[in-house]
């Protein structure tokens, strides 16, 4: 197959800024169409022509990385047009988080860096050994290490601000985007494709190529949905252990048939096994198709997120005992360094795919 067109590219055409340069990609690609059936990025594609920034940003976080398109495609290098198009979405995708995050300077920070967020995760540990030494207990369990008035005053800032900051930067991404009005049946059509992760099955739903340039696979799929569903069924457990504690009067803990207990306990091991398997899939696959520059504070992302999961098993494991403080402090502390960085780290990517998985049901639906 031939490309038919004018589009000529030298290597002066081949652009810095990532915007540009995906812009570039996708004005190929558009004129190809071979890969138009291969996932959710190329039908939207070919709705235009011509491809605003807000265009752009839009199709880089529709995109998931499944990399399937550029195994199949016969323009990348040593071809003239260079074509590297996971690449360049995942360049544009990572820049317009660090665009939009408020405040500014720290998604670049802790995305760029990993050695930023393992910092900030020795620093949040270090906090709470002190809370736990420092402030008194309240009743049985872990309350006696670190009572629930504090881990309220605590916990409840560092939730609601980075959600805030979260807020600030889906706003601006909408207004990039023209998101405009959406409706309840946009809604339902973004929540089942979340659920689903279909943009991580390939166009025909036989898998990406994600870890592996010669066979389809949904090793990846199934990983982020071990990590997605684990991390719900964890946040489950403690929204149902506040209405235990603030709308029944009943304070933790909690035994093991309790509903926190039930969904937690699953939910962290299916956070923690998820975690170990993204881990092993990214050392297999090519970084040179991933966002440039961010490996390190991707790779740190996931380990802090299986720590969370993995501490919070391990502080339900060894209660009542002598390493119940120690572990309280480790797992409270990665999980402080978890919700403070949510707005900067990779974590927030699930707020803007969702909010592109949003934009293109809306799309999908109009004449």
């Amino acid at each position: 197959m031939s490309l038919d067109v004018t589009l000529q590219t030298d290597p002066g055409a081949i652009s810095t800024d990532p915007v540009e340069e995906a812009r570039r990609q996708i004005e190929i690609c558009n004129a190809c169409r071979y890969c138009e059936g291969f996932c959710s990025v190329f039908p939207a594609i070919t709705r235009q022509k011509v491809f605003a920034d807000g265009d752009i940003t839009h199709l880089a976080n529709l995109c998931h990385n499944c990399r399937g398109c550029y195994y199949a495609c016969q323009y990348t290098a040593p071809h003239e047009f260079a074509l590297n198009l996971p690449a360049a979405l995942a360049a544009a995708r990572a820049d317009s988080w660090e665009r939009f995050a408020w405040p500014g300077g720290l998604a670049r920070l802790f995305q760029r860096h990993g050695s930023a967020l393992a910092a900030a995760l020795v620093l949040g540990c270090a906090l709470m050994f002190l809370a736990v030494a420092a402030l008194p207990g309240e009743g049985a369990g872990f309350y006696a290490y670190l009572g629930h008035s504090a881990m309220v005053a605590i916990f409840l800032p560092a939730f609601l601000l980075p959600l805030a900051a979260i807020g600030v930067g889906l706003r601006r991404h909408w207004a990039e985007t023209g998101g405009g009005r959406v409706s309840v049946s946009d809604v339902r059509a973004a929540l089942t494709s979340a659920a689903r992760l279909k943009n991580l099955g390939g166009g025909q739903g036989q898998g990406c190529n994600f870890e592996d340039a010669e066979r389809f696979s949904d090793s990846r799929r199934v990983a982020h949905q071990a990590v997605m569903w684990g991390f719900l069924l964890c946040f489950a457990s403690t929204v149902s252990g506040t209405v235990l504690h603030y709308g029944l009067d009943s304070p933790a803990p909690y035994g093991p048939v309790s509903i926190p207990k039930l969904l937690g306990v699953p939910g962290g091991i299916l956070l923690t096994l998820g975690c170990g398997w993204l881990l092993a899939l990214k050392r297999r696959a090519d970084p040179a198709l991933g966002a440039p520059g961010r490996r390190s504070g991707e790779w740190a992302f996931v380990w802090l997120l299986g720590l969370v999961g993995l501490t919070g098993l391990l502080l339900y494991a060894g209660r009542d005992t002598a390493l119940t403080g120690p572990l309280l402090a480790v797992h409270l502390g990665s999980v402080l360094t978890f919700f403070l960085l949510t707005p900067y780290s990779k974590m927030a990517h699930g707020f803007y795919r969702f909010a592109a998985l949003l934009r293109e049901a809306r799309h999908s639906r109009r004449p």
